[in-house]
């Protein structure tokens, strides 16, 4: 099974070598990836560049956002399921492409577990995601799973669509919630921390962008699943998380 891995990024430079790195070090065989850069001002391109190969496909140029670079990617990749990465994440280890491949032989979409760490710190983790088993109508309840983690065949993705404009913050997980929620998707829940994610990401940067991502989530349950104008996981999706830095916190490491 062919794996494609996306990556947007924009004036990227300080840290996409160590993303590049962590996907050419992936075990499994049959893999892609799609970088998409929007016009980069800094030296992205130039990093990029040193790791041309056939497994690479590079495309640079305007976009109108991170999701509309996003579903460039969308429109480019060849393989046979799809992620995405972010440009300053890494994958936790070789083997993650390849424990994807094997549940995708049997599943429709996978995700898995995710460590937050702090570059700054020599990447101590400061937050420990640890997903949980997809149930449909979890959406409702506040669940989610980690976007980078989160990868779906090409019939699921052809499905969904693509990455709703609209939202500034929160279409990864509108894209999601469509993936699983409205479409007979088998889920697998896969065994293990796939990726390491940097801290300070679009949705969680601020108290104002969390705020943000809160409510376009729940523009999307609105949209999708006819909530209320107020329901229950737009409280229960962000204490949810409560136990991720108490998690971090209690057996807190530095990543060797």
């Amino acid at each position: 099974m062919r794996i494609s891995v996306v990556i947007v990024c924009w004036n990227a430079a300080a840290t996409i070598a160590d993303a590049l790195d962590s996907f050419f070090s992936q075990s499994h065989p049959e893999k892609e990836l799609i970088v998409v850069d929007g016009a980069s001002s800094d030296e992205t391109m130039a990093v990029v560049a040193r790791y041309a190969c056939d497994q690479l496909t590079v495309i640079s140029e305007p976009d109108r956002g991170l999701y509309d670079a996003m579903n460039k990617g969308l429109g480019a990749y060849r393989g046979d399921a799809v992620g995405f990465l972010n440009a300053d994440d890494r994958f936790h280890h070789p083997g993650a492409l390849s424990i994807v491949a094997q549940a995708l032989e049997t599943a429709d979409a996978c995700y898995g577990d995710l460590d937050y760490v702090d570059r700054a710190r020599e990447g101590r983790i400061v937050r420990r995601w640890r997903a949980t088993p997809w149930r449909k109508g979890a959406f409702r309840r506040g669940w989610m799973p980690a976007h980078p983690t989160f990868y779906c065949r090409r019939a699921v993705a052809d499905a969904v669509g693509g990455f709703d404009l609209r939202y500034r913050v929160a279409a990864d997980y509108d894209f999601m919630l469509r993936a699983l929620e409205l479409h007979d998707v088998a889920a697998a829940r896969v065994p293990g921390v796939l990726v390491d994610m940097d801290i300070g990401g679009r949705s969680s940067a601020s108290l104002t962008a969390r705020l943000r991502h809160n409510l376009e989530a729940l523009d999307s349950r609105r949209r999708w699943l006819r909530s209320g104008v107020v329901d229950y996981a737009l409280f229960a999706k962000p204490l949810s998380k409560a136990g991720q830095f108490v998690g971090a916190a209690s057996g807190a490491q530095a990543r060797g």
